[in-house]
């Protein structure tokens, strides 16, 4: 019930949004031309100069780096990125323009989800003999995501900035106040869960006369048993991973060949679309398999999930999915982040546990977020030096938060803490964005600059 809410609540915010725009659009078409160049969230701004910073030692890179640090740190651990809080840290605190911002930003996220994967490929399964990825999952997700980066690049083009601030500002405030109920739920039952334990640790003794105990989270650290060669090698499951990588480079081609043609031209469509058969087939391919061992299970009367998911994979259930990973990739595209913002919570609802959905959804970032990094270093979008720099920063933030987390998890025995974190990270993302995007939008209305629909064939 909890989610049909939330739909509902994002078709009504999104549904006035973009009439209040189309509105906007017919009114200013047919007022007095008093207007100055467009500006593009992401994309472009008021100013089309490139600003890049020198990068020297000095209060804003230190600040900047606490932020950065601290931002990939939870972002990771919560599978969500973090790109809403780097753009405005770049943006107000070191001086980039929102252009570069938006590349530095996707570095930040790719270097962060690569050392975040490192460390959980190291880890087992928390409470089964299962990899600590769920490769099924992903292989539905990764396509469908990348598929709604480049959509949401292109949006960003024709959207006006203060439409992409609503839309960013209804989503983040939706997802991170379910996140967040979501992990009360999760709290209380953990609580009882606890209570529990403590009754069985006094009441039950096993033959050997020890206490027979509820060992649900003891696997957050390395088992015993398996050395960390062992686990690495059972996390990875090769022949899953090398379709990821076979859609990775699909999409990386399209990008690249795309490039060198003239924009809006028949060929140009032409490899823009290509992307669509590529996203749904493999999509499609692993929809169809989850679907017909779902159905093959239920008729058996067998219960068990088919993969970390808790649902049925019904037609419905799937179609859902492929809107939100598609959703998901488009919010990345327009903010500059790898669409963690969406999946994270996506997973969570669909009843992965927090461990596996933020290990899952730091995964399929790592793939979203390096397409648009190899992207924007053909196109010169960003300067080596402070990529190298944050990237470094961000390495050590997604391999130290993972580490803390972890362990603090493993103490108190609550994994819902990574679901008040994922929550916590949205909303900080949805106040940063709100105030920078409001700011940016009252410029644009004293400057008498154009707020409605723009054209995709002449901003490019």
């Amino acid at each position: 019930m909890a989610t049909k809410w939330l739909v509902l609540y994002l078709l009504s915010g999104f549904s006035v949004a973009l009439l209040s725009a189309f509105l906007t659009s017919y009114a200013t078409q047919h007022s007095s031309s008093n207007s100055t160049l467009p500006f593009h969230y992401g994309s472009e701004s008021s100013s089309t100069d490139t600003v890049w910073p020198k990068l020297k030692f000095s209060w804003k890179l230190v600040l900047a780096t606490v932020i950065g640090f601290l931002g990939s740190a939870f972002g990771t651990v919560g599978g969500v990125g973090g790109g809403g809080i780097f753009v405005p840290m770049l943006t107000l605190i070191i001086g980039f323009d929102t252009k570069s911002a938006a590349a530095l930003s996707k570095c930040m996220i790719m270097a962060a989800s690569t050392a975040s994967v490192w460390y959980n490929l190291r880890i087992p399964h928390p409470t089964k003999e299962a990899p600590i990825l769920d490769y099924d999952l992903a292989l539905m997700f990764q396509p469908v995501l990348m598929l709604g980066i480049t959509i949401g690049v292109a949006l960003s083009v024709v959207f006006p900035y203060w439409l992409i601030t609503v839309l960013i500002i209804i989503l983040f405030l939706g997802t991170s106040s379910r996140s967040f109920f979501k992990g009360v739920e999760m709290w209380k039952e953990e609580t009882i869960l606890k209570k529990e334990m403590a009754k069985q640790q006094q009441a039950l003794v096993n033959s050997h006369g020890e206490l027979l105990i509820n060992t649900e989270y003891e696997p957050l650290s390395p088992r015993a048993e398996k050395t960390g060669l062992e686990i690495l090698r059972f996390n990875l499951k090769w022949k899953r991973i090398l379709v990821l990588v076979l859609v990775w480079v699909s999409f990386v081609l399209v990008q690249v060949f795309k490039n060198d043609l003239v924009v809006c031209s028949t060929w140009y469509w032409l490899l823009n679309c290509l992307q669509f058969p590529i996203a749904f087939g493999v999509f499609g391919y692993e929809a169809v398999a989850l679907y017909k061992e779902s159905k093959m299970r239920r008729m058996n009367g067998n219960t068990e999930s088919v993969c970390e998911a808790s649902i049925e994979w019904t037609l419905m259930n799937l179609v859902l999915c492929s809107l939100c990973g598609i959703l998901g990739g488009t919010v990345g595209g327009l903010l500059g982040s790898g669409g963690g913002f969406i999946l994270g919570p996506l997973l969570l609802e669909i009843g992965v546990i927090p461990q596996v959905a933020s290990a899952t959804a730091t995964f399929v970032m790592m793939f979203s977020s390096s397409l648009s990094v190899v992207e924007f270093y053909i196109l010169k979008r960003f300067p080596i030096p402070y990529a190298l720099y944050l990237m470094g920063v961000s390495v050590m933030a997604g391999f130290w938060g993972q580490f803390f987390i972890r362990k603090l998890i493993a103490i108190l025995k609550r994994a819902s803490l990574i679901v008040f974190i994922l929550s916590a990270v949205i909303f900080a993302s949805a106040i940063t964005m709100g105030v920078i995007g409001t700011e940016e939008s009252l410029a644009m209305i004293r400057n008498h600059e154009f707020m409605g629909f723009l054209s995709f064939c002449d901003n490019q």
